[in-house]
């Protein structure tokens, strides 16, 4: 499942993934992973959340990013739950398409039973057709 979290900059969509990924943990039985442009949040989440800062890695285009998930996934096999902040940013997509890069997080959220919850810097409204169901918050 993926769940999007949108609204444009500055509107609290991290105040949101932040708070949801807290509360995920104490019902959680698997891990959790929390993707960041940075580490500045480290002292907001849960102490049993794997909080990773992707720009650390060498990820230059959406291709790329997906695959940095799919290594994350195949060293974790309890993995639950994948946050995703500034997701245009971490997966290389500001001002371009998300379509595709959304419906393959949807094909591997299926295959491996992982749910995915990004924050979006977009309307609800501008998201493309295949995001919009998904939109959970939107501010």
């Amino acid at each position: 499942m993926v769940q999007i979290i949108a609204g444009n900059k500055g509107k609290g969509k991290t105040k949101h993934l932040l708070d949801k990924a807290n509360a995920a943990i104490k019902d959680s039985k698997g891990s959790i992973v929390y993707l960041d442009k940075s580490s500045k949040h480290m002292y907001e989440l849960s102490n049993k959340i794997r909080l990773i800062n992707v720009h650390e890695y060498s990820i230059t285009c959406s291709e790329g990013f997906l695959g940095f998930i799919c290594g994350i996934i195949s060293q974790d096999h309890d993995l639950e739950m994948m946050f995703l902040d500034s997701f245009l940013k971490l997966s290389c997509l500001e001002g371009k398409d998300i379509s595709e890069t959304v419906a393959e997080l949807e094909r591997i959220s299926e295959k491996y039973h992982i749910t995915f919850v990004l924050s979006v810097s977009m309307d609800a409204d501008e998201l493309p057709e295949n995001a919009k169901k998904d939109v959970v918050i939107s501010l």
